[in-house]
């Protein structure tokens, strides 16, 4: 097992890229272009996270823990526009909402850690 599948950070954003995936099939209605910027966003968390585990110094770990943290901002930026367009269910959005704040702030905690 790879130390970064121990986390439960990482259990935690695979899980909501796998809800990424889903919801992105179901909101026919939405830009395409959006979508798949929500995609790569979603994704770019989790494997930012990874590797940023796989690096050996404090530094560079803070550096790919933070390219993660941004990219879960901008899932954030995402959800809201769509959202406002009214094309997410609120419930929904409120789940995503919470997710996203869980793991931003577990991954402020692991920044945090490599000081």
């Amino acid at each position: 097992m790879f130390d970064f599948e121990k986390l439960d950070l990482y259990q935690e954003l695979k899980q909501l890229n796998i809800i990424v995936y889903q919801t992105v099939g179901m909101l026919t209605d939405v830009d395409p272009s959006l979508l798949e910027q929500w995609k790569r966003a979603s994704l770019s968390s989790v494997l930012n996270l990874a590797e940023g585990t796989g690096r050996m110094t404090p530094a560079d770990k803070r550096h790919y823990y933070t390219i993660a943290r941004g990219s879960i901002f901008e899932c954030v930026a995402i959800i809201d526009m769509i959202n406002g367009l009214d094309k997410m269910d609120e419930g929904l959005y409120d789940t995503f909402y919470a997710g996203y704040e869980k793991v931003s702030k577990m991954l402020l905690g692991l920044y945090r850690s490599q000081q």
